[in-house]
């Protein structure tokens, strides 16, 4: 039985990346947005730092005592106010629930964003939910609380009596809610709107559809009642991205672009949560086959919700979001991406950079030079050359000279291009290249090989990072410690060659060589991996996420790059070869019977662009 708890919203502060999420996954009341929370949840142990956490997410309170906590501070639930463009609302027991109850449609998500929004919210240590969940019941808060606090101007007062509405009122919210939720018509053609002609086919049973929470207070205009929605493909039942087609260019794409520009901003400034969130829901726009017409049919997809919803209504009034605006004209920004965008530089050193008072690449150069890597330096370097787009004919050529050397040193190595080219990009930021040979002995030790005599031809100016950890534990997939150990996404593990290549031909007759340094991955995959390999490394980044969340919620599995292994006893699972134990007889077969054993429908690279 699902436990009843307050609607939470957690802290990143001090956990690392798969606890995070992991606890994302077990709270059932899980909100983004600090300002619908009732309870912030964290790791954190003095008031002070809770405070601190307060301030840093701009919520702003006054402190309280634990009597005052508990005083009722808003209107009982059985009387609710709700607002329209035309007019105000107010629904009863008949359209929503009965105190204590939930609504027998509506899930329990869905059923708080129909309440006002706290006027109270506590910090509370971590220990209260995981004891919580041990002891299968939601344990008394007051010992786990750090500080209580008011949000200015919001002082309990009693509930105000209101008038019934009258026949002429709007619909009421509670019916505004099961339309957004209600059983859609039949399928239509991809991106097409139902019409008028399927309005007396039949509906779907209402158990097949995915319910999130709905947007609680979102105005909509008489036209946008009467709205028709699709039915929400069967695909888009599953919170697994890795279980939808998501094209390169789907319908809603305008809009996905301004979330994007919002989550990078988020990346910038550490914002783990936000960043998962617009992920999740970024992968879930871009599987929806039709061009959305209303906020509520963004709240009914997996992974999206009130927040946005609003999103969604505010760029369908105005074109844009005014976060991103805000975010692209933001000097601070502005220069956390200029230092993010280095080869070498994530998000945490790109901050650390700027809070040395350094606020472009020459200030690097001349106050930090000595302090960065080798690879930071390179990417300095080539900062401008490294931003420059490489075309599909030139991926094409780099990744068939790479080819061509593999296959003079060992004849036999098959390769496929991987990354955003796979995926149908017309241009790339790098290249990505695994290779493989049906010989195991062939690929042991081989990145250094073809790094060699890649150097030696001149096309690898520079070696970034050679990796050989595949080797060094001879070939296996990456072991299975238990829950204990804390994996990352599993690219280190297999071998490979980070190098910077240019193209040692040109007939322009410069003295200096003009053709532009790329950022190209060389990936070695031992033959009984090889489709783990090409899968990892095609696909995008929520894809690859749920994937690995996939395999380990539903299959008891661990996956990466390097293979799959049992999280029940560590053992290696062999999907790539064929009935009879014979190897695949190539690298994208291998891929497919990954595809097959893990008992996901195959996608085609092109409908893996999560985002």
């Amino acid at each position: 039985m699902t436990l009843k708890f307050p609607v939470i919203f957690l802290l990143p502060t001090n956990l690392g990346v798969d606890e995070l999420h992991e606890l994302e996954e077990q709270i059932p009341t899980l909100t983004y947005d600090i300002n619908e929370a009732e309870v912030v949840l964290g790791k954190v142990h003095r008031k002070e730092r809770a405070l601190f956490e307060l301030r840093k997410h701009k919520l702003v309170t006054e402190e309280i005592s634990a009597e005052e906590a508990d005083e009722p501070t808003s209107p009982s639930p059985k009387r609710r106010r709700f607002h329209t463009p035309a007019a105000s609302v107010v629904t009863d027991d008949s359209d929503t629930a009965t105190d204590g109850e939930f609504h027998p449609l509506l899930s329990q998500s869905t059923q708080s964003t129909l309440k006002e929004a706290p006027t109270i919210v506590k910090v509370v240590k971590l220990a209260w939910f995981t004891e919580s969940l041990k002891a299968g019941l939601v344990l008394p808060i007051d010992d786990y609380t750090l500080y209580r606090g008011r949000k200015p101007g919001s002082k309990p007062t009693k509930p105000k009596q209101v008038a019934p509405a009258t026949p002429a009122t709007p619909a009421k919210a509670a019916d505004v809610i099961r339309r957004a939720l209600a059983d859609p018509k039949p399928s239509f053609h991809h991106g097409s709107r139902p019409g008028s002609s399927h309005s007396t086919a039949s509906h779907h049973s209402r158990r097949d559809h995915f319910i999130t929470k709905a947007p609680a207070l979102l105005h909509m205009t008489t036209s946008e009642h009467e709205v028709e929605l699709p039915p929400i493909p069967a695909y888009l039942h599953t919170t697994y991205a890795c279980q939808r087609p998501a094209p390169m260019h789907p319908p809603n794409e305008p809009f996905i672009e301004e979330l994007m520009k919002i989550r990078t901003a988020r990346t910038l400034l550490g914002d783990k949560i936000g960043v998962r969130a617009y992920s999740s829901a970024i992968a879930s726009l871009a599987s929806y086959p039709y061009s959305l017409q209303s906020a509520f049919e963004v709240a009914r997809l997996p992974g999206c919700g009130l927040k946005i919803a609003q999103l969604y209504q505010e760029f369908r009034e105005h074109g844009e979001l005014q976060e991103a605006k805000e975010d692209e004209s933001d000097p601070r920004l502005a220069v956390l991406k200029l230092f993010y965008e280095i080869w070498g530089v994530a998000e945490t050193t790109a901050r650390e950079f700027y809070n040395k008072g350094w606020r472009d690449l020459d200030e690097i150069v001349e106050y930090g030079w000595d302090t960065l890597t080798r690879v930071q330096q390179i990417g300095v370097k080539y900062y401008d050359e490294f931003l420059q787009k490489i075309p599909r004919d030139e991926v094409e050529s780099i990744s068939n000279i790479i080819l061509e050397h593999a296959n003079k040193i060992h004849p036999g190595f098959q390769m496929v291009i991987v990354g955003g080219y796979r995926r149908g990009k017309q241009a790339s930021g790098d290249v990505d290249v695994v290779l493989s040979h049906p010989d195991e002995a062939a690929t042991k030790g081989f990145v250094e090989q073809i790094v060699v005599a890649l150097e030696q031809s001149n096309y690898i100016t520079h070696t970034l990072i050679l990796s050989t950890k595949n080797t060094e534990r001879g070939q296996v997939p990456v072991a299975w410690k238990g829950n204990e150990k804390k994996g990352g996404t599993g690219f280190d593990t297999l071998d490979k060659a980070l190098v910077v290549w240019q193209d040692p031909h040109w007939t322009t007759g410069e003295k200096k060589n003009p053709n532009p340094h790329r950022r190209v991955d060389i990936i070695i995959s031992p033959w009984k991996t090889a489709g783990c390999a090409v899968l990892g490394w095609t696909s995008g980044t929520t894809f690859q996420r749920d994937l690995r969340r996939y395999c380990k919620k539903e299959r008891s599995l661990k996956f990466d790059s390097s293979g799959i292994r049992s999280r029940a006893d560590g053992t290696w699972v062999d999907y790539e070869s064929g009935p009879d134990g014979e190897p695949a007889p190539d690298m994208l077969t291998a891929e497919r019977r990954v595809f097959e054993g893990l008992e996901l429908e195959w996608r085609p690279p092109e409908e893996r662009c999560t985002g």
